[in-house]
């Protein structure tokens, strides 16, 4: 969330115990605070470009930014979804040239640049002439766009040369008749065709053409966006999108536009330009919308974040979250590793859409404090591309009812984070962002982490008696286990959800790979004095190593 996370203020002091609440001690400070978060609050492209080396060293390959194109002027719309003009970055974020220049120094740092862009609608830029509008199947007399005060006083439709940039929308073609559905907000958000041609509350949906997925007919408005896209890529370098709200377009406009933008980008040498779908709803749906579209990509599937938040706490049983890789042939594919580069895994995220207004990252409650590396570790080292939300490294714990405290600012400003003010968070000497940092690095140096076939491990108390493990009223403080083969080895990970002692378990390893008697090499502990230790494999339940997982941490043998 660019606005959020840094301002280039090298100034600003490092966030100390004492700091988290400062925004809080008198009523009047936490109203300000709060109200703080509902605005702009200064997060920048060169902030960003000054922290690659933060980012870098916690392991960061790739960065996924919310979008920078221009806003609709005099409004909050400070998360980049209310685009007034597709041709310009908004001057909050910065200038086209430093885009370009982030792009740059990312690439020569080893890190991919994600851009988050809008297709299914624009901002606010014109009025209904009703004043209780909503989608009820009917196309809805338009007022006029909106000038540059924000008043509906332009003609709904071309605006005479001269009209201010700040009025009405951005590029032309969408100021041509029929370039929004005008049908009103929607109110039923899984009803078809609703969630497809309504408006999401105030911003407004864009027409993007008509008929089957196959022989789809774009709209005017849709090539014209698709073009404005392709001018990003070649200017300032980027290597893929996170294409916002697929689940609300026509699957014929997703694959029209996938089709355009994978072409282009391999017109100027980008073989590789990554699409990733935010598709909201259940698995199956998000599957089946990514094929049908053919983004490379699956991000925003509810139940991926919900079971792994809730295993990691204790409270979901691991077949659910493990099993959630297993049905590859309902997709039709023959094996589950395809799940490897098609689904974005995270555990946090910037609107948590899956907990209504019930909203808090995972670090919000005592057991995600203590279990955030277990979190963290079991999102980087199982199946799917992993993703963290920025300030996962630092524990940052917000909470409440509406996305802004979500948002917290890293930089500090007048929304900082642990309801703080004025204090930054970029502390690379705290033990979180170390193990990241370490669990990341192993990561990237073991292929089976990354691409091996998965299997969630039967454990033992005794070493006779072996099962999965699960929920005993109601929750599970257990060793965890998996393990990832690639190429004829085998890696064992485990994680351990009692966060406040150490756990022994008899793990289950495959039969064919080991001889009893090998042994098998602590590879990574949250406890580095455990590293190096030898355990030998024995004859139990085929074969099993005896593992002892730090409280709230995580293991990797070898």
């Amino acid at each position: 969330m660019l606005d959020r996370f840094a301002d280039g203020n090298d100034a600003t002091p490092l966030l100390t115990d004492a700091d988290k609440g400062n925004a809080w001690r008198t009523e009047e400070s936490r109203q300000e605070w709060q109200d703080a978060g509902a605005e702009w609050v200064g997060g920048t492209l060169n902030g960003l470009r000054g922290k690659l080396g933060y980012l870098s060293g916690l392991g960061v390959t790739a960065v996924w930014i919310s979008p920078i194109l221009k806003q609709r002027p005099n409004t909050d719309t400070y998360h980049g979804y209310a685009t007034q003009d597709f041709l310009e970055i908004d001057p909050h974020f910065g200038s086209a040239e430093d885009l370009k220049q982030l792009v740059a120094e990312a690439h020569a740092a080893g890190i991919r640049v994600i851009l988050d862009v809008v297709l299914n609608h624009a901002g606010d830029v014109f009025a209904y002439e009703e004043q209780d509008v909503h989608w009820d199947g009917r196309t809805h007399t338009v007022a006029g766009f909106r000038d540059a005060e924000g008043r509906p006083t332009l003609p709904f439709g071309p605006v005479d040369a001269g009209v201010s940039q700040d009025a009405a929308v951005w590029p032309a073609e969408l100021q041509r008749a029929g370039s929004f559905t005008a049908k009103g907000p929607i109110r039923d958000w899984d009803r078809d065709p609703e969630y497809r041609e309504g408006d999401f509350e105030g911003l407004k949906d864009i027409t993007l053409g008509g008929g089957p997925t196959d022989g789809y007919r774009p709209s005017g408005a849709l090539r014209a966006l698709t073009s404005v896209y392709k001018y990003w890529i070649a200017y300032a370098d980027l290597d893929g999108f996170r294409v916002d709200t697929v689940k609300h377009m026509d699957p014929g406009a997703a694959r029209y536009f996938t089709s355009a933008i994978h072409e282009f980008a391999q017109s100027i040498g980008k073989e590789n330009f990554y699409l990733i779908a935010e598709i909201t709803g259940s698995r199956e749906f998000a599957y089946r919308t990514l094929e049908e579209v053919g983004m490379d990509a699956a991000l925003g599937i509810a139940d991926v974040q919900d079971q792994m938040e809730w295993l990691v706490k204790g409270f979901r049983d691991p077949q659910e979250y493990f099993g959630l890789f297993r049905d590859s042939l309902q997709v039709g594919k023959d094996s589950h590793t395809w799940f490897r580069n098609r689904v974005v895994t995270a555990f946090d995220d910037h609107d948590q859409v899956r907990k209504g207004r019930d909203k808090a990252r995972f670090a919000a409650d005592d057991l995600g404090k203590k279990l955030g590396v277990a979190a963290i570790a079991l999102n980087a080292t199982t199946l799917g591309i992993p993703c963290l939300y920025y300030g996962s490294e630092q524990g940052l714990d917000g909470h409440g009812a509406n996305d802004r405290y979500l948002r917290e600012a890293m930089f500090g400003g007048a929304f900082g984070a642990f309801r703080s003010r004025g204090v930054h968070c970029f502390d690379t000497s705290n033990p979180t962002y170390r193990q990241v940092s370490r669990i990341l690095s192993l990561r990237r140096r073991m292929p089976a982490l990354r691409r091996g076939r998965q299997y969630l491990r039967q454990i033992s108390g005794d070493g006779v008696h072996f099962g999965f493990p699960q929920l005993f009223d109601g929750s599970m403080r257990s060793v965890v286990a998996w393990s990832r083969l690639f190429a004829e080895t085998e890696v064992l990970a485990a994680i351990n959800t009692d966060p406040e002692s150490a756990r022994t378990a008899w793990v289950t390893v495959d039969f064919d790979l080991h001889e009893a008697g090998s042994k098998l090499t602590c590879l990574f502990s949250t406890d580095p004095a455990s590293e190096g230790l030898e355990v030998p494999v024995e004859a139990r339940n085929g074969k099993a190593v005896e593992v002892t997982v730090p409280a709230g941490g995580f293991v990797v043998y070898g």
